[in-house]
């Protein structure tokens, strides 16, 4: 009898892995923490979420593939009883091969409309403070009104000080959306824009001393638990 292949620890390499790095300009282990947070646009999400299946699909190319070594190693005697689970083996591999093949024909459609879209803007450099917002920001935010003082401010879910003035420079430059749907003086959340998403995603240049950018969120683990 034979057992589901195991969940995969660690990225399975598969053919389309660097074709997807030139086209994207970041590496799979990047595009996937990209995903994960929510940094990427549709096409580019669309690619990583494809791109995950076809990694779950070649692991289990491996894992009959494996299987059907082991049977045929000599390490089981001849029988019925073996011929039969050599003959199930080849069935199954046949199977995952041909799902495999189809999740990379997906891959490859995700991909080639990313390879045919125009070349995209490096995105923009922002100040440390306007980095730190962002990050603010992923993790939730809303500009409430108080209701006697009319005051304007940005609440964080992180506790970060944004204030009105730099919210509206943000919202200026095109990197965060305030869903004005929803009256001021209840909150309006605040969201990055893929603009946004991408000076997030972009790497960071490396400032004069006591201008360290801020860490992303999957490096930090106290901003990683305020998202639980």
């Amino acid at each position: 009898m034979t057992s589901a292949p195991p969940v995969p620890v660690r990225k399975t390499l598969t053919v389309l892995d660097h074709r997807i790095e030139v086209a994207a300009g970041r590496t799979i282990e990047q595009l996937w923490q990209h995903r994960d947070r929510g940094l990427l646009d549709g096409p580019h999400g669309a690619l990583v979420d494809a791109h995950r299946d076809l990694v779950k699909a070649e692991t289990a190319v491996t894992f009959h593939r494996v299987l059907l070594a082991r049977l045929a190693s000599g390490e089981f005697p001849v029988d019925q009883a073996l011929l039969a689970r050599i003959d199930r083996t080849v069935d199954q591999l046949a199977e995952v091969a041909g799902e495999r093949d189809a999740q990379q024909a997906t891959v490859q459609a995700a991909l080639e409309q990313i390879e045919t879209a125009a070349p995209p803007q490096p995105p923009r450099q922002v100040s440390t403070s306007d980095f730190a917002a962002l990050l603010a920001i992923t993790q939730g935010a809303k500009l409430h009104e108080h209701l006697v003082t009319r005051r304007l401010a940005v609440a964080t879910t992180s506790r970060t000080r944004i204030s009105y003035h730099q919210l509206q420079r943000l919202e200026t430059a095109g990197l965060v959306h305030r869903d004005t749907s929803h009256p001021v003086h209840a909150g309006q959340p605040i969201t990055l824009t893929d603009a946004g998403r991408a000076v997030l995603a972009a790497p960071r240049p490396a400032g004069p001393p006591g201008t360290s950018p801020p860490p992303v969120p999957w490096a930090s683990t106290a901003l990683a638990r305020s998202r639980h």
